[in-house]
């Protein structure tokens, strides 16, 4: 009996060390243009606001190697692409902490996330431009912010 106490112990254990980087795989946050943190990706690539509110997901895009960014309401609002967030003239909006040169700001601590609205009919992806070393005129927060009606 005290073997299989043990064994069993001993799964539990492995099982746990071994999910624990899968969860922090699963989300990552986002910084604006000026390496201030505005939103996390999580529970499936949805894209919350540091308050918790759910404003956008991510869509693999087999043309790019990324992913598509769609707004709820169904607004094709752009690519992340090797930790870039691109808007559709090709300007970084945000992205990774990794992405950037120079130090980030400290991450907040995130609200309670709020339901996911159902998804509207997504619209069709515009052809993806050339991707430039410009950096958007529009906060990261307000980009997002086009995919809620």
């Amino acid at each position: 009996m005290a073997r299989r106490t043990v064994a069993l112990f001993f799964a539990v254990l492995i099982i746990a060390v071994v999910t624990i980087p899968v969860k922090a795989i699963d989300e990552f946050s986002l910084f604006d243009s000026s390496g201030r943190p505005a939103a996390y990706v999580s529970d499936g690539l949805t894209i919350y606001l540091w308050s918790g509110t759910p404003v956008a997901y991510l869509t693999e895009d087999d043309l790019s190697d990324g992913f598509h960014v769609y707004g709820f309401n169904g607004r094709h609002l752009g690519w992340f692409i090797s930790g870039i967030i691109r808007d559709h003239h090709g300007a970084a909006v945000g992205g990774l902490k990794e992405a950037f040169r120079s130090p980030t700001e400290l991450e907040p601590l995130k609200g309670s996330k709020q339901s996911k609205p159902v998804k509207s009919v997504a619209e069709l992806p515009p052809v993806p431009p050339v991707m430039s070393r410009e950096r958007s005129e529009i906060p990261l927060r307000s980009f997002l912010m086009q995919g809620v009606d």
